[in-house]
């Protein structure tokens, strides 16, 4: 180089070396390539390669750049790659992303660009533009639909075979039997596959089923047409003004007029009939007793009328007697004699007479009292048949309280936005069983010592209500159905101690629940027949437990 003095010409290549090293060690830096050339030319005599610098430093920042761009890239194609959609199938990407790379090897640049445009086209699940990715789309995919191995039939089968034999009653022969061939032609299918005779043998089979479940289902819309004549014709047979029209009129109510017969309004009618017949047997037991009292009155007064006619007989014959005394009396010591035994008969007559009277006025009082009692069992009767929203055993709500507040809960949720509303069933636990072995009055006592024991462990704004029998409902507003749960699983643990004492002995009564969340729109009685499929769940899962559904 002009004006600059140098030393390669005359100093050999290894010593220029060591003598740069030599530099790098005095300044104490490190040997990297730069500070090396920087020494090596400054040993050498030559100017620093400062053009060799700035052309490293470009190259790494596009190195840099290329890099960032080629790694959002990778990162991007990594995303879209296993996605599926309708014009592109995970199977479809995989291709069209070989025909790129094939087409563009030799070419970084030109890859990059035909990558990116093949992501958009994933990406908006549309075809790709050939122009712009240098390869045509592979062709869209026929969709195979899988050939299953036999065994992989077995498991859908079952499930198919068990919810269809569950529907068809054993104690119907014809059923029977159709449930048994239904699960030969399952482990059929099972073994060989769905060849078409075992196809069309399942098909037969399921025509028969399906008559079947017509003709039972048809039954029950006659027992159910059946059910509300009966009831019809109970509320016009009773009395207009007797308690049993009231219940009569409460079973119609029940069972309902247009909606399909329901699981719980059928038991909620048996419950209801069972109660009437309860108070029926009841007023015929003072009826019967009321009856007896008048025949014995009527026995003691034909008695008393035939004693005070053998008593007026032996008086007539005696006083016939004593007149003919009279007349032939010849002093007045003999009439005085005769006039003694007649005033002595007489007042015997007298005091017959009197006993009579006063038996006969007992019999009738108490032959009024106890129409007095038949009467005033009636009316309490009537009372109850129409009472608004109380059941009279429990002190909480009956079914028409519950109607009542269910509608108020109802309006509430529709009127506030995000309102809910739990809507629980509870049963006592082995309630026929308590009944059998302790009696209906231990039965009665366990109803009104759990009602009192929920009423007082729930909130103000809680509902209990008696609906029917041995079941209560819960209305809990405010609450999930989960929050629910947790509700009336603290009611169980609560009656871990004895609910009450029957002669002296301490009973011990659980329930089971049942629970779900109130959807908009719904009635009361969809609600609870969800909820009454929960409370069957925790019935057959062990009892004293709440289910959700």
């Amino acid at each position: 180089m002009d004006g600059v003095a140098t030393k390669t010409g005359s100093t050999p290549a290894a010593t220029l070396a060591k003598g740069a090293l030599r530099r790098l060690a005095q300044a104490q830096l490190e040997p990297t390539p730069e500070n090396y050339a920087r020494a090596y030319a400054e040993e050498a005599g030559q100017p620093p390669p400062a053009a060799i610098e700035d052309g490293r430093a470009e190259l790494r920042a596009e190195l840099r750049s290329t890099g960032q761009a080629w790694a959002a890239l990778v990162e991007r194609l990594a995303r879209n790659l296993e996605r599926g959609g309708r014009q592109w199938s995970a199977a479809r990407r995989k291709e069209s992303l070989k025909r790129v790379f094939d087409g563009s090897r030799s070419d970084a640049q030109r890859l990059q660009q035909r990558l990116q445009s093949l992501m958009s086209a994933w990406e908006t699940d549309q075809p790709s533009d050939p122009a712009q990715t240098g390869a045509e789309d592979p062709p869209l995919e026929t969709p195979q639909r899988a050939e299953l191995p036999a065994e992989a039939w077995r498991p859908v089968l079952g499930s198919l075979q068990g919810s269809v034999g569950a529907a068809l009653p054993r104690e119907v022969p014809q059923a029977a039997a159709l449930a048994d061939r239904l699960a030969e032609l399952a482990d059929g299918v099972a073994r060989e596959g769905p060849t078409p005779a075992l196809a069309a043998a399942v098909e037969s089979v399921c025509a028969q089923a399906r008559r079947l479940f017509q003709h039972r289902h048809h039954l029950v819309d006659e027992l159910s047409a059946l059910c509300r004549e009966l009831s019809h014709g109970l509320v016009e047979l009773a009395e207009d003004d007797s308690w049993a029209q009231g219940q009569c009129t409460a079973l119609h109510l029940t069972l309902g007029d247009d909606s399909p017969p329901q699981v719980r309004g059928v038991r909620a009618a048996s419950a209801l009939l069972a109660e009437t017949r309860k108070q029926q047997q009841r007023v015929r037991s003072e009826r019967q007793a009321a009856r007896e009292a008048l025949k014995q009155l009527i026995q003691d007064m034909v008695l008393e009328v035939g004693e005070l006619g053998e008593h007026a007989g032996r008086f007539q014959l005696a006083t016939s007697q004593h007149a003919a005394a009279i007349e032939s009396a010849q002093s007045l010591e003999g009439l005085a004699e005769v006039v003694k035994a007649l005033l002595h008969d007489t007042r015997s007559v007298q005091a017959a007479v009197g006993r009579s009277q006063q038996k006969l006025q007992a019999d009738q009082t108490r032959a009024t009292e106890l129409e007095d009692r038949v009467r005033a069992l009636e009316g309490e009767l009537r009372r109850l048949s129409e009472e608004v929203s109380t059941d009279a055993l429990t002190q909480v709500a009956n079914r028409r309280g519950l109607d009542q507040a269910f509608e108020v809960e109802r309006a509430r949720c529709e009127r506030e936005a995000g309102a809910t509303l739990a809507v629980g069933l509870i049963d006592i636990d082995n309630f026929k069983k308590l009944n059998d072995s302790l009696g209906h009055a231990a039965g009665d006592t366990a109803l009104k010592s759990l009602a009192a024991a929920v009423r007082e462990r729930l909130r103000p704004v809680d509902h209990l209500a008696r609906f029917g029998g041995e079941e209560f409902v819960l209305l809990l507003p405010g609450l999930a159905a989960a929050e629910a749960q947790q509700v009336m699983t603290r009611l169980q643990r609560s009656l871990s101690e004895a609910l009450f004492l029957h002669e002296g002995r301490e009973v011990f009564v659980t329930f089971s629940g049942g629970v779900t969340a109130f959807r908009a729109g719904e009635t009361l009685q969809a609600a609870l027949e969800r909820a009454d499929e929960a409370l069957y769940e925790a019935k057959r899962t062990g009892k004293n437990r709440t289910c959700i559904a």
